[in-house]
């Protein structure tokens, strides 16, 4: 019989390089870029939280020390704040972390690729369903995409991989699927080709980083053949996956914004500032005022 445990535990991996605009560095390393008042990593983990998932998993490398910095207890902060009587930054910062969540972390000696990041974490999963969050991609959605993912998980048993509509022209940004639908916003894959050009890309629905998967991936991961610099990709383990497996690919409800690029991150920070209940009046005003000027 299938097992049909809960997802609760998700892997970050944050020990790759820098965003492609902006290389990380000791002080700052791309997970803790802000939109508007909270760094990409804790939008990440609060989509987790939003989706039930309770053990967060980061595999981190040498220049990611702030995060860990970032999720640990501020005690002399919190003792400041509450002889201040500063309640609402005192409930900002001990929601960082809510007191139910806890925090993991384990080095990645080498950056060898996604699927290398997210074998790491493998004695802290254990035998159970898993998340992998990309921070770099910030997701928007009602109700969050991880947890409609989840819920995706928990109705089929099967391991589902986020994925979005692209520019065909886009494919060689992406993992590109193929499949056949299967259910509504469901494709059960048959294959996943990692970017590929547009004229033999086998469908426009790209890859995005959010995955839900079986813990069978990790004697996947440890088969694969290193490739360019020696690499394990994570792609082609769901690729070896599916001959054993039924895997999904999930069309998720929400905007992603890219935030591993330039436009991308201007367009989050655009687009949250606009949501941000502080700010959103008077940010708005702004652009207006600025839009004749923009037009000129």
């Amino acid at each position: 019989m299938r097992e049909t445990r809960k997802v609760r535990k998700a892997v970050f991996p944050v020990a790759g390089l820098g965003t492609r605009f902006l290389p990380a560095t000791k002080a700052s390393p791309k997970e803790m870029l802000p939109v508007v008042d909270k760094p990409l990593i804790q939008y990440a983990v609060e989509e987790a939280i939003a989706a039930g998932i309770d053990e967060m998993i980061f595999v981190t490398g040498r220049s990611k020390r702030a995060i860990e910095d970032h999720f640990d207890k501020s005690y002399e902060i919190e003792a400041e704040l509450e002889a201040r009587g500063k309640q609402k930054l005192l409930d900002l910062v001990r929601g960082i972390k809510p007191s139910h969540v806890d925090c993991f972390y384990v080095r990645q000696p080498e950056a060898l690729g996604l699927g290398h990041a997210v074998l790491c974490a493998e004695k802290l999963v254990g035998d159970e369903p898993f998340a992998v969050v990309l921070a770099d991609d910030l997701l928007y959605g009602e109700p969050p995409v991880l947890a409609q993912m989840v819920d995706t998980y928990d109705h089929y048993h099967n391991s589902v991989i986020g994925v979005e509509e692209i520019p065909i022209e886009d494919s060689r940004s992406y993992g590109i699927v193929e499949g056949k639908e299967w259910d509504k916003n469901i494709v059960k894959l048959s294959g996943i080709v990692e970017k590929p050009a547009p004229e033999v890309a086998p469908s426009n629905l790209g890859v995005v980083g959010r995955y839900i998967l079986r813990p069978r991936i990790f004697d996947h991961i440890r088969t694969l053949k290193p490739g360019a610099g020696g690499e394990l990709q994570l792609t082609d383990a769901i690729q070896s996956l599916m001959q054993e497996e039924q895997v999904l690919a999930y069309r998720y409800h929400g905007t992603r914004f890219d935030c591993g690029s330039k436009l991308g991150y201007l367009k989050a920070t655009v687009e949250f500032a606009l949501r941000h209940p502080e700010v959103k009046d008077e940010f708005e005003e702004y652009l207006r005022t600025r839009s004749p000027i923009m037009e000129s």
